[in-house]
């Protein structure tokens, strides 16, 4: 028998002379008032990524996502395995959505400022995220987003006056003012409902995958989440269902480096990649040059292919940076430094494209400037016409028995008293 029975492991550690444990807290490298400098970032030529055939094992690819799949160099040139190789139609349109989105996205900014609605959120710099996947995707696929990928409704000409009656909550809101503005709903468009509460899109989309799966449908998801969301509890159980049940679903992650005022590093970003969270899960994993439409286009097209031949999911990190703040609400300048968005390596998505259609010779700087304006002029007609159903404060742009309606095919007794309730008492004060 052993003297040692009943011991405790850690009894031989008393009087040894150990380090006190320490908790490591991630740090921003740069803060309000430093110097930015981004030589640290490892980035790949854009013709370094091999592609692999779409059916490919997910361990066969372990490396791709820790490298960064860019198409666009820095002279413009379309270069590499993963160039899409697209038409000149098709180029323009990609550099047309993303230009609409941002000029959008600078009406609705200047509304907010204006007091015409109460909250907005921009996606300067991340146009390619969505413009890019939303052109790589069948029009029928459905689209499960976060709250920056407005261009997924603008690249599927979605009218721009429905999504600013929705912003306004006014009469024309067919959400009848009950979504915070920005959180669009579509279902024609293939674009579900979009939630404040985060990555619950995520096993929403894995669902919705399965189901389309179940019924011998052919149509796939795509969904999208912030790098800091992919901490959510959400998120790994739609990894885990997504991968057991080889889900046809593309699983985006933008980390465009900060949420609201706390770096990626608060979510994992100086362990590795969030591309590599599709390791662990045996998923394939690809992490792209969010700024390179091309790329994105081409990582997307891959994992959709993949998706409709049944050979799994795919989780894509989009490599990228917000350039604005987090939202109207927020103020980055109180927690990073003004020359972050002006130095990014990565440069700026709609200026890549521009610049690979003026080398192609399809386009030039007069016709860009025309189709700006051309644009901002869209923009502000549409929202003239907005207006006019209504905006912030102008009192109630729904009848209050609204508040009871929607929720199910056919209202129950009991919210038929609660309604007529509220009516009379609503009455009865004057209002």
């Amino acid at each position: 028998m052993s003297d040692r029975t009943g011991s405790g492991a850690g009894e031989g550690m008393a009087g040894r002379n150990l380090p006190t444990l320490e908790l490591h807290v991630p740090e921003p490298k740069f803060r309000p008032g430093d110097s930015v400098d981004f030589s640290h970032f490892d980035i790949p030529a854009a013709d370094a990524t091999p592609r692999p055939d779409e059916a490919v094992q997910p361990a066969q690819i372990r490396d791709l996502a820790y490298g960064l799949i860019r198409v666009l160099d820095e002279d413009g040139a379309a270069v590499g395995q993963w160039n899409p190789n697209l038409p000149p139609e098709t180029l323009l349109r990609m550099l047309r959505y993303m230009a609409l989105t941002r000029a959008f996205d600078a009406r609705m900014f200047r509304a907010q400022r204006q007091g015409k609605t109460s909250f907005y959120m921009k996606s300067t710099g991340e146009e390619a995220v969505s413009v890019g996947a939303a052109l790589a995707l069948a029009r029928d696929d459905m689209c499960f987003p976060s709250y920056r990928q407005q261009g997924i409704l603008i690249a599927r000409d979605w009218p721009l006056i429905d999504m600013m009656n929705q912003i306004y909550s006014n009469t024309g809101d067919r959400l009848k003012g009950r979504q915070l503005p920005i959180m669009y709903s579509a279902r024609e468009a293939g674009f579900f409902s979009i939630s404040g509460n985060l990555t619950t899109q995520y096993p929403q989309a894995v669902g919705w995958a399965m189901a389309s799966a179940a019924k011998g449908d052919t149509r796939i998801a795509a969904t999208w989440c912030g790098e800091g969301s992919t901490a959510e509890g959400d998120f790994h159980s739609a990894c885990t269902f997504a991968s057991v049940y080889r889900a046809p679903v593309i699983m985006n992650i933008v980390n465009n480096q900060w949420a609201i005022s706390s770096f990626s590093g608060f979510a994992g970003a100086e362990a590795t990649t969030f591309a590599a969270r599709a390791v662990g899960y045996g998923i394939a994993g690809l992490r792209v040059d969010g700024n390179d439409v091309l790329a994105v286009y081409a990582a997307t097209r891959w994992a959709a292919d993949r998706a409709r031949s049944n050979a799994g999911p795919t989780l894509i990190e989009h490599f990228t940076y917000r350039v604005e703040g987090h939202s109207t609400s927020d103020d980055p300048s109180a927690y990073r430094s003004a020359e972050e968005s002006s130095l990014w390596p990565l440069g700026d998505p709609i200026a890549r494209l521009k610049q690979h259609c003026i080398r192609l010779g399809i386009w030039d700087e007069e016709r860009h400037a025309a189709m700006d304006k051309e644009l901002a002029e869209m923009v502000r007609d549409a929202a003239r016409a907005a207006e006019k159903n209504g905006i912030l404060g102008h009192g109630l742009h729904h009848p209050m028995e609204s508040l009871f309606e929607d929720v199910f095919e056919e209202m129950p007794w009991h919210l038929k008293e609660q309604q007529q309730q509220m009516l009379d008492e609503w009455k009865a004060a004057g209002l």
